[in-house]
Parts: C-alpha cells; structure tokens; sequence
C-alpha cells in the first residue's frame, strides 16, 4: 500500500536518518537524483509504502506518527536508470538507510540484490523485489547505559593493543560461551584483567560498523572476517552481539567497562569503500539511493577504484562529507568512543579522486570539529595506488601509522639493512613529522598489524602461505620483510627455536622502546600463530582467534611483554614527548648521543655503513632529575663488545632488559663501571639505566 504525506508534518531534514519526534518519527534521507522517494515500513505481513514528499536541500524527509523502537524500515528510490551516467536508481531494490542506527538480517537470494540484468554496465535494471532478501535498517530509541567518562590518556602515555571483538574472546576459557566472541564478552572481568597486567592504554578494535559478506566470500562458503565491507557507518554489527538486536546496548556496555578500568576505546573505521564493490556488486543502499553523490565514477560512467575494493566513496562530495562527520560525531558524542583510525585514510585526502591534500575539506572537517577534535585522530596513510602513499603528510593534529618504522625495523633484525634509517625510527620519526609541527607520539609505531604476518610467524616463515584463503596463495603482500631463521614454519630445531623467541623479543622491545606510541597486535603477546597466512580476513575460525592455552613460551612471551611495556610506563625518559634536540642548552649536553660499539660517537661515513649491525642510543637524563639510558641494539650474527660511555658526572650502569632471557630480566644486572666493555650477544638488545653518583 502506497500512502501519500502531503497531509501529514514534514518536519526537519536534519539530522538524517530516523528520529523521534512529537508522538512518530521524523524520516530523513539525502538523494540528490530522486525524482520519488518511498519509506518502507516493514512488517510481518509485508510493507507499508509511505511517498516522502518533502524535499528540502536533497533531503526526503517527514514525520510518521504511531511508529515505535523496533520498527523495521527501508527506502526505495524513483529516479534515473542511465548505468552510462552513473545513475542507478531501481525502485524494485529496499535500500538500508544510510544513517540507521541498527540494521538487521542479511542476505537470502542474493540475486535479488542485484540492480541490472546481464551486463552491470549495459543490461537493463533489474525487476526482482529485494524486499524480504536483504538486510533492513531499525528505529531506535537512542538509549542505552551510560559509557563512563572518558579516560583521556595523554598521547605520550598511550600504548594501543590492536584486537578483534569476535577473535580475541571467542576462545576464552574464563569467558561464558554465550559471551565468547562479543561486545560483552571483551568487558568480561577475566579479559579486562589480561589488558590491565599487560600495560596497555587503549585498544584499537577492528571494524564494528554493520558490515555484510562480499559475494565472492559467501559463494566460497567464508565469512568476511575482518570486517571492512561496511553496510551501515552508524549501526553497530549485530554479529558481536550476544542478545540480537542488543548491540546497541552491548557495545555502550563494552565501552562503559573498558573505561572504568581506564582504557580508550578506539575504532578502526572504514570511510573510504562500502560493501556494494564493483559496477556487478548489489545494490543495498548508497548505489540505489544516489550512486553519483556517493562513489568517485569516471567516463562512462564507470567506478574508480582506489581502494582495490571495487568502488571508492568521494571525498569531495558533500553527501560523503557529512555523512563522515556525522557517524564520527555519533561514535564519539554518543557510543563514547575516544579515537579512531581511519582505514586507507589517503582516499580521504583525494577528492575527485585526485592528488592528496592534506588540506581537503572531509580531512580538514574532521580536524577542525569540535567534537572530533578532542578524539585521537590515526591516519593509515596510503591507499591502493601509488599517488596514495603519503606517509608523513597528513595535517598536524592528525597521527599516522608508521610504514616506514615497520619496514625498518624489520629490515635490521633481519640483518638487511645498517642504521641509519633506523635511528630516524627509534627516535620518533623526525624526518616525517618534526616540519609541521608534530610530535613524537604522532608517530604510531607497529611490526606487526592486523593485515600481514603475526610477531611469531614474522620469524617464522620466508613466504606467505594463504592457501585457505581460496586464491591460489595470490592475495596478501609478497614484501614480508620476514625471516625463517633456518627453517619454514613449524619446526623441532630448537636452536631455530631459541633464536626466532629472541628475535621476537627484539622486535618487541624495538617497538616499545622507541619514541613515538607502539601499537601492539593482540597475541603477539601469546605466541599467536596464523600459520604463515598473511591475509586471515576471510578466517573466522582457529586461524584467527586467539588461542588462550597458556603453553610455556606463550606465557613466557607474555612476562617480557609485561615486563617492558611496565619499563616504558615507569620512566618518563622511555616515552618522550618532544623531539630530541641533539644539544640540550638547559642541561649543557646532549640530550641524544648514537655510539658505535667502541664508545665513540657515530661519524658520518658510519651512517652510510649499510654492513654496520649495531647501534648504541644514548639517551641523556639531562636536567631533569631521571636517569641517563644506553640502548644497544645489535643483529649482527656474533657477539659484540659495547664499550659503555662515560658521561662528564660520574655514573654507574645497571642492565634493566636483556633480550637473551626469556621473560627480559638480566640474569647478571650488574652494576657495571662506565669506560669498561660490555659483553652483547648475537642478535641481541640490552637496556642500561645510568644512575649519577650522588
């Protein structure tokens, strides 16, 4: 039944989406090439088609009375069909809202989805009904339990534990099963506990905006484990809910939780591609509703593609700007999120699909917003293409994840590189980020991430091995910067053994140690293997949750990983704000010295030294009433003497992390004499605290 709204109120058009408002709810949604636009109120028996008359600065809007929380509801848009032009307006397709705060159901006959018949680009639209066969958006009452005050943990004391909702308690012992895997299960007490004795202040969770399965995905009988192929930017996913239709109220309760114990909740948001992928892909929502407005096109009306996802949203059209701004506000104002680390951010910088612009209006909207402002701000910063690649060049109150620290670091531990790149990295990356005025912590540092090899199989394997994925092993990067130590995978060697557990912990206290914010990957602290795969996102099973088993050497793992992220959270001097100065006029000295393993300082031509293997950091206490430090690190094959300097106030030095021992604790402290060698192992990192005499 189709009812006309001439009649009733109109109401607002902002905000979009579904609202209370008097005794209904106000309907409003943005098409820029509708010529008609239906809301769908769905029921048991069917719908209820209501004509949105009113039209006010692209918005459909008016008000239905009698409408309740819970009520399910869509869209089906009048307008242009004209594949060649873009447009693809299909009124047969339900069409999700994109500002629904909870979305239900998924796919049943995928087919009916589809917008076209035959060829995407030149069939005609497709007749089939979608209704009943695709997921649908709900109104809300937009209550919930309160998500506690925010813990605001300065930049400088952050340390982000990067984890999966579903993945890192789906396994957990302590867990009740039905909690396992959800938004309540990650604010179980047992799991709070884990992050508190770890150190960590904030864990960044992989996408949780209502995604849904790629095609590809569902033909081959997987799942779309990780999450980036978002439906709905506002709607938490209801497959981390314990309760259906509770997600809502889960996630605030997961948030509440997490910040009683002091611990940021940051989102890993996908603002750059949705789910309906290429030209062949279905039409869920934003296609069917105003695809010109939402997706970068080029002649012929054909996608651009700058995220290797099959359709990339404009940054510089205003529909996706505010769209952007007003899920990020809703995140952060109402679901009490602290931060965000925006997905293939570049794109966000490309509008038209042009050159980067630090500048652009949705970067520049985002930075500038008065709620937004007061978040964590994280750029990945590349994309798929090579104009996308633009580590250190995203505005300053933005931070970026550190490519060019990951690949580094990698690179020295395996004996592929010397240090002069390295000491850039360790000392908070001023070559990117000193110019434009931002700060060491701006720099987030990682080894590993979510995408790639795992800490274990990183010296674990030579090559990926993603054979479970269903791609033949062609999908995930080949530029693993990775090491075997003498044998692929799974091995008996316990000298290969030994030797890929220390240099797990060099990486480890690399990246912690290092100015800037360390990003650690849930269950590197663990052990956690993925065997080889270095593209899990289609592996919701074992591969990919974290196994709980407190086997030796995980638990081993999991000391040293205390043990140094407690180190950097005790001594200022480790988690330094501001760039080194080089001399420090308030102290009459250096506050930063590199050292070459005879105790002199590093000359120029030992900088361009790609053989050198060893790097001492000596971070002066200066005046400030703290210790000097001297960090070595050393991937050379055989052992080093490191003569240990002596500094114009006489010192004694005292080992605090050796990465020798299995849980970092030295075996012989010391105290050892300034002027005297120190004996280093083969790839090895030691860390000395110098305490002045008096």
């Amino acid at each position: 039944m189709i009812q006309n709204m001439s009649s009733l109120p109109a109401g607002h058009p902002f905000p979009l989406g579904a609202h209370a408002e008097g005794d209904g709810v106000r309907f409003a949604v943005a098409s820029s090439v509708a010529d008609a636009v239906e809301l769908c109120l769905v029921g048991p028996d069917g719908e209820q088609r209501i004509e949105l008359v009113e039209n006010t600065f692209g918005v459909w809007h008016g008000v239905v009375p009698g409408i309740n929380p819970g009520q399910r509801y869509g869209y089906r848009v009048h307008g242009p069909y004209r594949p060649e032009e873009g447009l693809r307006c299909n009124p047969a397709k339900l069409l999700v809202d994109p500002y629904a705060r909870q979305i239900t159901g998924g796919y049943r006959d995928y087919s009916r989805a589809l917008g076209y018949e035959g060829d995407p680009r030149t069939g005609p639209s497709s007749a089939a009904d979608s209704l009943g066969h695709v997921p649908l958006s709900v109104v809300t009452n937009g209550l919930g339990p309160d998500t506690g005050r925010k813990p605001r943990v300065p930049w400088s004391e952050t340390v982000i534990y990067e984890l999966h909702v579903r993945g890192f308690t789906r396994s957990h012992p302590a867990v009740p099963p039905r909690l396992r895997g959800t938004y309540l299960g990650l604010a179980h007490p047992a799991v709070l506990d884990h992050l508190l004795s770890l150190g960590v202040t904030a864990v960044e969770l992989l996408p949780v905006h209502a995604f849904i399965d790629e095609p590809a995905l569902i033909r081959g009988g997987k799942h779309n484990y990780w999450g980036y192929s978002s439906l709905g930017f506002f709607a938490p996913h209801p497959g981390y809910a314990s309760s259906p239709g509770r997600e809502i109220e889960e996630f605030r309760t997961m948030v509440a939780a997490l910040h009683a114990v002091g611990i940021e909740v940051l989102l890993d948001v996908v603002y750059n591609h949705t789910c309906e992928g290429g030209p062949d892909g279905p039409t869920l929502s934003f296609r069917g509703l105003d695809n010109t407005g939402y997706y970068l096109h080029g002649s012929g009306g054909d996608l651009r593609d700058l995220t290797g996802c099959g359709n990339t949203l404009d940054a510089g059209s205003p529909t996706v700007v505010r769209l952007v701004t007003d899920s990020l506000r809703y995140w952060a104002a109402e679901m009490g999120v602290d931060g965000f680390r925006f997905d293939l951010a570049s794109v966000l910088g490309r509008p038209g699909g042009g050159a980067f612009d630090p500048h652009a209006g949705l970067l520049t909207a985002i930075a500038c917003d008065p709620v937004l402002a007061e978040t964590k701000l994280i750029a990945e910063p590349w994309d798929a293409t090579a104009e996308g690649y633009r580590v250190g060049d995203f505005g300053v109150q933005w931070a970026e994840w550190n490519g060019r620290y990951r690949d580094t670091v990698r690179d020295f531990w395996r004996g592929g590189t010397g240090v002069r790149d390295l000491a850039y990295r360790l000392s908070g990356s001023s070559d990117l980020y000193a110019d434009d005025r931002r700060r060491p912590w701006q720099s987030v540092n990682f080894v590993t991430a979510h995408d790639g090899f795992t800490l274990r199989d990183l010296v674990s394997y030579n090559g990926k091995h993603n054979a479970a994925n269903g791609e033949d092993n062609r999908d995930g990067t080949d530029d693993n910067r990775s090491w075997n130590h003498g044998a692929e995978g799974a091995t008996t060697d316990q000298v290969v053994l030994a030797l890929r557990d220390r240099q797990a912990r060099n990486l480890m206290a690399t990246l912690v140690l290092s100015a800037g914010t360390p990003m650690l990957v849930a269950g590197d602290e663990r052990w956690r293997t993925q065997g080889g795969n270095n593209n899990a996102y289609c592996q919701d099973n074992e591969t990919s949750w974290l196994d709980w088993a407190a086997s030796a050497v995980a638990m081993r793992m999991v000391a040293f990983s205390r043990r140094l992220i407690a180190l950097r959270a005790r001594y200022p001097a480790l988690r330094r704000p501001d760039f080194f100065r080089g001399f420090d006029p308030l102290a009459g000295e250096a506050d930063l010295v590199w050292l070459r393993p005879d105790g002199y300082e590093l000359a120029e031509t030992d900088w361009f030294d790609e053989g050198r293997r060893t790097l001492g950091m000596w971070i002066s206490a200066g005046a400030q009433p703290e210790h000097s430090w001297l960090l070595i690190l050393h991937a050379g094959h055989e052992q080093a003497e490191f003569l240990l300097p002596e500094p114009e106030a006489e010192v004694t030095w005292t080992l605090e992390l050796d990465t020798t021992t299995p849980d970092g604790k030295p075996v012989n402290a010391g105290p050892y004499r300034s002027g005297v060698p120190i004996a280093v192992p083969a790839r090895t990192m030691l860390v000395l605290r110098a305490d002045h005499a008096g």
